[in-house]
């Protein structure tokens, strides 16, 4: 195998499929996933992202982002061509609903940020976070 025959193989290696997706950040510390937002199934909302988001993004859950303010936060970083695209991290708080949960996952199904705008609705729920608190995640 040439050098060059090496290189394009690692190119589209599986691991970097994996990294070419979004990253789907999913608070559940202390308000965000807890019985403090009555009435909603956070354990069905993060099985619901997983399953919809599998192969297209990867899913992770995270401690506390101190967004308590907007608790039930989400996170959705772009991909690496949506970052080269000028996309940057999507801060989604308040994210209660079952609807907003398939919006979300719909846009990134399209290509998320930097590749597509977001469904309008989800202004409603977009809100930027404090530098300190957006280098936990964008970091």
């Amino acid at each position: 195998m040439s050098k060059r025959s090496r290189r394009t193989a690692a190119a589209v290696s599986p691991t970097s499929a994996r990294t070419a997706r979004c990253t789907v950040t999913v608070c559940r510390g202390c308000c965000c996933g807890t019985p403090k937002i009555p009435g909603f199934d956070h354990a069905a909302q993060l099985r619901g992202l997983r399953q919809a988001l599998d192969g297209t993004a990867t899913v992770r859950v995270t401690d506390c982002l101190d967004a308590c303010e907007h608790a039930n936060v989400i996170v959705v970083q772009p991909s690496p061509a949506g970052r080269a695209a000028g996309g940057r991290p999507v801060w989604l708080g308040l994210v209660n609903d079952p609807d907003a949960t398939a919006d979300i996952t719909t846009w990134i199904e399209q290509g998320g940020p930097g590749l597509v705008d977001p469904p309008g609705i989800l202004d409603l729920y977009g809100f930027t976070p404090s530098r300190r608190v957006r280098g936990q995640v964008e970091g």
